[in-house]
């Protein structure tokens, strides 16, 4: 039996993925009742083909938007770059943006369907392990005995607190996210993702369901950089924000197209977020013990890679468990293959990753362009483009001609 802690999306993919390889799993989860919380995120296609592998992809795309192109504009609302995305860029699956919320009732439910209960209420205090196995144990009191644990608790882990017992609290450099969905007409198309701004304030902005009247539901991000002396709020997805505290700074970022300050006035709720992330790990693993998602590799939500990232975690973990007949060995493979690549693309994301484009046109042209070329060339837009791609693991040659990391029981 293995023990997950953390009934999150990289938790319940893993869930998904031991159940499909006939790893027997229980999984707990520290909330007393899983609701849909949260706003919008994307799913790449390196992500949605290991969803697919597992069989959701029609529900999938039954509570997605399938995403078409990826545009950079700068805080003029000037086109700087674009791109084809998921099927359109010749990829074998889609990229879909959905309401986080929604896609973790929909895991929920695909686990339950399959035998997998989420236990809830059954927060994590710590854990001992043994040459036989380990225990997991509760806050409330009680224990579970298995013979893996993997830490899928986010980003305050208490299984992580083992293996970094000194590390304090998520390292915050003055990055404050406002985040809500708007009901509103589609902009480009009705299913384009744009980032503008650059790197001290940006707007992302993508739909995440399309209404039968037209309208589509719009997740938008307003990212913006303030004193980090003041310091932060700890994370809360369900935190209710002031828009008074942002809004005057986007007044003018109508451009026709698309209206910023109107989805931001026109938001139902509105919640606020600290842009967090910890230092990369030089050891998830510790014999029956591991970490996965944002318990390992808090990250950015730069290049829209967190959830990706934990659907790869999952998949490996349970791909590795299941080809080696010691689960130690089984979970030391498992860090091998993704703590290198997890720890490459932390650091980029603080290095702004794909988002260096947004903020070299905004350093040599803070007033605008009138031919971008004179600015930044093609070369350069796709060079950033391309190496990212790679670095998160969605070339999509590369992707297209990887062999599959299911496996049966």
């Amino acid at each position: 039996m293995i023990l997950l802690a953390g009934g999150g999306i990289g938790g319940l993919v893993a869930a998904l993925s031991l159940h499909a390889a006939g790893r027997p799993c229980r999984v707990f989860e520290a909330v007393e009742e899983i609701r849909p919380l949260g706003v919008g995120i994307n799913l790449l296609p390196h992500a949605v083909r290991e969803l697919t592998e597992l069989g959701l992809g029609e529900r999938l795309a039954g509570i997605g938007v399938a995403t078409r192109e990826l545009r950079y504009v700068s805080a003029h609302g000037q086109l700087i770059w674009r791109e084809d995305r998921g099927l359109a860029a010749g990829y074998r699956w889609p990229q879909y943006s959905v309401h986080r919320g929604r896609l973790h009732m929909m895991l929920l439910e695909v686990a339950r369907e399959r035998g997998i209960t989420a236990e809830t209420g059954r927060r994590v205090s710590g854990f001992a392990q043994d040459a036989d196995g380990v225990t997991l144990v509760f806050e409330a009191g009680g224990e579970a005995r298995g013979e893996a644990l993997i830490g899928a608790d986010g980003i305050h882990s208490a299984i992580r607190r083992h293996f970094a017992p000194d590390e304090g609290p998520p390292s915050w450099q003055g990055a404050i996210l406002w985040r809500g969905t708007t009901v509103a007409p589609p902009f480009l198309g009705g299913a384009t993702m744009v980032q503008a701004g650059h790197h001290s304030q940006k707007f992302v902005v993508y739909p995440i369901a399309h209404h039968p009247d037209g309208t589509v539901l719009t997740n938008w991000i307003a990212e913006m950089k303030v004193d980090p002396s003041q310091g932060f709020r700890r994370e809360d997805w369900n935190r209710e924000a002031d828009r008074a505290a942002f809004l005057p700074h986007y007044e003018s970022w109508d451009w026709g197209w698309l209206d910023v300050p109107g989805l931001i006035r026109r938001a139902e709720r509105v919640l606020e977020y600290p842009m967090v992330d910890r230092d990369p790990l030089l050891c998830w693993t510790e014999g029956r013990v591991t970490l996965l998602g944002d318990a390992a590799h808090p990250m950015y939500p730069i290049g829209s890679n967190g959830a990706s990232q934990a659907v790869l975690d999952a998949r490996q973990l349970a791909l590795n468990i299941a080809r080696h007949e010691r689960v130690e060995d089984g979970l030391l493979a498992y860090e091998q293959a993704r703590r290198p690549p997890t720890a490459k693309l932390t650091l980029a994301n603080r290095e702004l990753g794909p988002d260096l484009i947004l903020e070299e046109v905004h350093r040599r042209a803070p007033d605008g362009f009138g031919d971008l070329e004179s600015v930044i060339t093609q070369a350069e837009l796709e060079r950033v483009a391309a190496e990212y791609k790679k670095l998160a693991g969605f070339d999509p040659t590369a992707l297209n001609a990887r062999e599959s990391w299911s496996i049966g029981a």
